[in-house]
């Protein structure tokens, strides 16, 4: 009865489901990224801290590797506010959907009691697919953090340059258009990185909440529903 209804709340162009989800893909997601201030990330001083704090006691001869790693996670860690800011988003539009969907089936109308208890399994049910969309997305956030591939490194410029001595003097192996160079590297990558996310966040969203709460959540909470009758029924004739 009830999935039908929530089945056509949820679909495409039927307001207000479907599009207000669309809406939080659509705008809130992308404004939200584009509000984060990569660049204070990557500030002069900030870079020059994070590359020599990964050097250590021993400057890097060939590219600073460990420097990139640091200062593209600590970047791009910060993507995960907006993440959870969406899938939140999405976790009140399908609980406001589902009370809507509750609160018009008329089979429901005539049992107040049984009424409370949908909407009570109900959103268990919705809180548990929120908890395994932010599991999913978040691990979508840390994985790009995490894990450059060969090719990024390959085609970073080296620091060992024909003619120049590696064993250069580590004060102007740090200096301004060195660590410049070194942040617009790392920004280009990120926004890159930016761009995979922008659609793999929603992705993540709709195949761990919308597509759960339309495909099976009616499913699941009737299930639980009437595992509760039959302890009841136990308990009754006990």
């Amino acid at each position: 009865m009830g999935s039908e209804h929530l089945g056509k709340l949820l679909s495409k162009g039927k307001r207000p489901g479907g599009e207000k989800v669309y809406v939080v893909f659509d705008n809130q997601l992308p404004a939200a990224l584009k509000r984060l201030q990569f660049d204070k990330q990557l500030s002069m001083e900030n870079v020059r801290t994070l590359i020599t704090e990964a050097d250590g006691y021993q400057p890097h001869l060939i590219t600073p590797e460990q420097g990139y790693r640091r200062l593209i996670e600590s970047t791009l860690i910060t993507i995960k506010s907006p993440a959870e800011a969406v899938i939140d988003a999405v976790h009140s539009i399908l609980k406001n959907l589902v009370r809507k969907s509750i609160k018009e089936t008329t089979e429901l109308k005539q049992y107040p009691s049984l009424k409370v208890e949908v909407m009570s399994a109900a959103c268990e049910s919705l809180d548990r697919m929120r908890i395994e969309s932010k599991r999913a997305t978040l691990q979508l956030v840390d994985m790009e953090s995490n894990y450059l591939t060969v090719d990024f490194f390959r085609k970073l410029p080296q620091d060992v340059e024909k003619g120049r001595n590696p064993t250069h003097s580590i004060f102007d192996r740090y200096n301004e258009a060195y660590l410049r160079r070194v942040g617009a590297i790392v920004l280009s990558y990120v926004h890159m990185v930016v761009g995979t996310l922008r659609h793999s966040i929603p992705k993540s969203v709709v195949y761990c909440q919308v597509r759960e709460a339309k495909r099976s959540l009616f499913n699941r909470f009737f299930t639980e529903l009437g595992a509760k009758e039959v302890n009841l029924c136990f308990v009754y004739v006990k």
